[in-house]
């Protein structure tokens, strides 16, 4: 949760921007952090602002990939602490602003049918790591760099933070940076397994929303059962894994792009899903 940056950095976000831009293109809608000045700390309208388009994506059938991103040169720095006596003070209930604006967007990130990339142009901290951490897929900018900060502020990691990093890096990794609050810098975090890949500043953008467009264009009805599948088999027994993966094959096998990819096979050529 911690946001280890101060407010007021420079940015061009005005008290009338909205705090999540939406962009559709060609079957991926990107979400924009967009309190750049803030270096996209979360506030309580950009935690309901992410709730609901979130849920929105969940029943638009047009889109066939998530990503998320942030405006400036930060992903995310954390929930915003304000000043001490401006609106998004932390208040004495603590878990109920978790239960209010985290809870619901990490669930509803992992429940998605279709895969979620989190790309993270720069700095992504305490709630902010939580959120790369809660996407499918992680890509990065070469100046980006990671750090559980909760620490620093006296606080235990939240936001589903202590469930993926260690089912990600392993616990002792997952003690260290916890408890440290060391700083991942991208190829660090590309080496230990918290990202896919890592691209060059200047093409980041450019580059992030073609592995998204890639991932779209995909049997994205199967993409999203092979999510359900390996989350499941990650804390369950093989033998409720297997019954599972009879279950979600016997669906898959009924999609319509199955039966594109099983005729593109035979005939020797590019399968066209449609994500039906």
């Amino acid at each position: 949760m911690p946001n280890d940056h101060p407010e007021g950095q420079a940015g061009t976000d005005t008290l009338a921007s909205p705090p999540v831009l939406v962009t559709k293109r060609d079957g991926v809608t990107i979400l924009t952090l967009n309190r750049p000045r803030q270096m996209n700390a979360i506030d309580r309208s950009m935690a309901l602002a992410l709730i609901s388009a979130v849920e929105e994506v969940a029943v638009d059938d047009r889109c066939r990939c998530l990503m998320i991103t942030g405006a400036g040169r930060a992903f995310c720095s954390g929930q915003s602490l304000g000043t001490a006596t401006g609106e998004d003070e932390l208040p004495s209930d603590i878990a109920g602003l978790i239960r209010e604006r985290y809870i619901p967007l990490i669930l509803g990130l992992r429940n998605l049918q279709l895969p979620v990339v989190a790309a993270v142009n720069g700095p992504a901290v305490g709630a902010g790591f939580s959120l790369a951490l809660a996407a499918d897929l992680r890509v990065a900018s070469e100046s980006a760099w990671f750090s559980c900060a909760f620490g620093q502020l006296g606080l235990v990691p939240d936001s589903g933070a202590t469930y993926l990093l260690p089912r990600m890096v392993g616990v002792g990794r997952a003690l260290h940076y916890a408890i440290t609050g060391e700083r991942i810098e991208a190829a660090r975090a590309l080496e230990i397994g918290l990202l896919s890949s890592v691209f060059a500043a200047d093409s980041f953008q450019a580059e992030a929303t073609a592995f998204a467009g890639r991932l779209a264009a995909g049997a994205t009805r199967a993409l999203g059962f092979t999510k359900q599948a390996l989350y499941a088999g990650a804390d369950g027994t093989l033998e409720a894994q297997l019954d599972l993966e009879a279950r979600l094959q016997q669906l898959a096998s009924t999609t319509e792009d199955f039966g594109e990819g099983l005729l593109a096979f035979r005939q020797k050529r590019r399968p066209d899903f449609q994500g039906r």
